[in-house]
Parts: structure tokens; C-alpha cells; sequence
């Protein structure tokens, strides 16, 4: 690789340089802990917003510590001078759940969207060699029928799904000589040392920790793929070290695994099976839920056999426990929270610290 000449071996040896926007969030620090561990030579810069970066959950120590630069910004107005020399951008900086894209939706097309293609646009241009993606597989949106496959029509039902859907498009315009992977990501799950409770298998897990009921809101048919926020770390490693005989230059997969396609009601029992005396209700009464999707994962099966996802539902759901347990966990308004990242950033304006169109005052 090397500013697009070379091997990855010969990007390793030089060393390979790595920018991952959004290190910050929920993803990044089991991310930056695996880059770290793979690629103990690289230069890994973060680039982050800050909005999120106090919430800080059991870690023990700051996972930015072992970047080797930190820089602090916006990726709506990106320094292009900081791609000079920088081999793979893994692009994670976004406004990250339907919630927020509901509030926030003018500023989710600007983020999501517009910075992030000129991003890309930026990236192509400087020389980069890669560019790795993270999409979502909530673009299939309303999808009856068999498991959803890369190249099935989208639906995208929310701001936050358009958003995935424009920036894909985008990058497959705009990739250049750039070897590019959009990762679209099943439904994200797990501990992490800045724990986002806004997640489905998340907010039982609290639940049934905080007040020993789950409270399902729909009536649990709805369909969800899942993987464990550490196997996501797995899957951008793997799109970093990918070939382009691995997919071809510019790649749109489907990540996670057939067996973690799950009806919400699945997902609550398995929670009161790890927590015994839970209880869980569901609300059979309640309108259909339009956002029910099983996705296809054997393309990324056939392309990454060795980076497959490993972590169980169960496993995922014991790693909750016991990352909650250790943080003396037991708010049983957690949804009111800062642990919920929408109520975090309404503090933020609440207290004059954000804009409305969420730009630090």
C-alpha cells in the first residue's frame, strides 16, 4: 500500500499510518485496542468531536492513550493537511442512531453525508490507499422475505439509513485508486469502555440489571441481525489488511453472521436466561414495528473465513452483565441518561456547550 504502492507488507514495514474518525465513540476503543495489538508499529491517529468522550464506562484507563496523536475536531470542516502521509482511513465519525438523526436530521445529511463524501473526496485526492466505511445494515429498513444480500433493493426508512445509503454511493464514485470497503454492519451489541445503552440488546441487558423486567415494546416479531462491538473491530481490521482480489476495488458487504439474525423477542429471553428472575412482557397489541430485516452474511463468510464473528449472543449478553455489574450499575432511569447518546448531546445545548446544529459554542 504505502499511499497506494506496495504490499501491506511493505505498508507495515514503513510503517502503515491509520486515521480513524469517531475514535471516540462506542467502537473505537476496542478498535483502537486491536489496531494497537495487530499492528504494533503503526502510527494510528485519532480524530474525534468530543461529544461523546466523557462518557467513559468501567475503562481503566483512557483508550486514546494508545493512539499516537489525538487530534480534536469536526468532520464538517476536516484539515485537509492531515491526510498527508496517512495510508487507510477508517471512517466511523457520525451521527450514529435513528433517535438522533430524527432530532438531528438537517445535521445528519451535513455529517453522515456531506462531510463525509468530501472526506472521501479529500482522501482520494492526498493519496490515500484505503478507506474503510462503516455502513449499516438498518438501509435494508422494511424487508420481507428471505435474508437481505448486498445486491437487493433498499430501504432505507430513516434519516440516519439514508445517510448510508448516500455515503456508499458516493465512495463507489468517488473511490479513485483508493481501495475501498463499505462494512454494513448487523445491529452493534456489547461492552465497551464507552457503553451506548441506545442499542436493542443494550437497553435489556440494563434493563434487566436496573429493575429485573424487560419491557418489550413491540410485539417482538421484528427481525435484527447483531454483532458484538468487538467482532466489528475484527471486521475493519480485516477490511484494512483486504486485497483487491478479495472483493474487488470498491466492496459493499453485508457484516455479521447468518446465525445472529434474531426476532426481538429472542433477544429479550436470552437476556432473562442469563438473569434469572427477569421478567419480560410484550406488548402483542402494539402496531407492527416496519423496521424488520434478516440479512445474507455469506459473502463476508466466502471473502474473510478467518475474521469471521465469534462472540455468542449469550457471550455478548454475559459481557454486559458483567461490565454493569462492575460499574455498580443500577439506574433505573438509564433512558434519561448520558449513557443514552441523544440525551447527551441535548445536555450539551441544555447547557450552551453545543449549537443546535450541534457545532461546540
Amino acid at each position: 500500500m504505502g499511499n497506494r504502492q506496495g504490499s501491506l507488507e511493505k505498508v507495515v514495514t514503513n510503517p502503515m499510518r491509520v486515521l480513524i474518525t469517531g475514535s471516540m465513540g462506542y467502537v473505537g476503543p476496542l478498535l483502537i485496542h486491536r489496531l494497537r495489538k495487530t499492528f504494533p508499529n503503526a502510527e494510528l491517529i485519532g480524530f474525534d468531536t468530543a461529544f461523546f468522550a466523557h462518557n467513559l464506562t468501567a475503562a481503566t484507563k483512557l483508550p486514546e492513550s494508545l493512539l499516537d496523536r489525538v487530534h480534536f475536531g469536526d468532520i464538517r470542516n476536516f484539515p485537509p493537511d492531515l491526510l498527508d502521509g496517512v495510508d487507510v482511513i477508517v471512517h466511523l465519525a457520525a451521527i450514529s442512531n435513528d433517535p438522533m438523526g430524527k432530532e438531528f436530521e438537517e445535521v445528519t445529511e451535513a455529517i453522515n453525508e456531506k462531510a463525509s463524501v468530501a472526506l472521501a473526496q479529500m482522501a482520494e485526492q492526498r493519496g490515500v490507499a484505503r478507506f474503510v466505511f462503516a455502513s449499516s445494515c438498518s438501509i435494508y429498513g422494511a424487508a420481507e422475505g428471505r435474508p437481505k444480500r448486498e445486491n437487493d433493493s433498499l430501504n432505507p426508512l430513516t434519516a440516519y439509513a439514508r445517510s448510508k445509503v448516500a455515503m456508499e454511493n458516493a465512495l463507489r464514485i468517488n473511490a479513485g485508486a483508493m481501495t475501498v470497503t463499505c462494512l454494513r454492519f448487523a445491529t452493534a451489541c456489547g461492552m465497551s469502555d464507552r457503553l451506548r445503552l441506545d442499542l436493542v440488546l443494550n437497553d435489556f441487558v440494563a434493563s434487566a440489571v436496573a429493575t429485573r423486567e424487560i419491557t418489550v415494546l413491540s410485539d417482538g416479531t421484528p427481525w435484527r441481525p447483531l454483532i458484538d462491538v468487538s467482532d466489528m473491530a475484527s471486521a475493519i481490521e480485516w477490511a484494512i489488511k483486504r486485497d483487491n482480489d478479495k472483493g474487488g476495488q470498491v466492496l459493499v458487504v453485508n457484516a455479521g453472521t447468518n446465525a445472529g439474525n434474531y426476532q426481538v423477542s429472542d433477544l429479550a429471553r436470552a437476556v432473562a436466561t442469563e438473569l434469572p428472575g427477569t421478567r419480560v412482557s410484550i406488548n402483542a397489541a402494539a402496531p407492527p414495528d416496519l423496521r424488520s430485516y434478516q440479512v445474507d452474511f455469506s459473502l463476508f463468510a466466502e471473502l474473510a473465513p478467518a475474521s469471521q464473528p465469534v462472540v455468542s449472543l449469550l457471550q455478548s449478553v454475559k459481557n454486559l452483565h458483567t461490565g454493569l455489574t462492575e460499574m455498580q450499575f443500577s439506574d433505573r432511569e438509564f433512558r434519561e441518561s448520558s449513557l443514552m447518546r441523544l440525551k447527551t448531546l441535548n445536555a450539551h445545548i441544555a447547557h450552551g456547550r453545543l449549537s443546535r446544529d450541534l457545532h461546540w459554542q
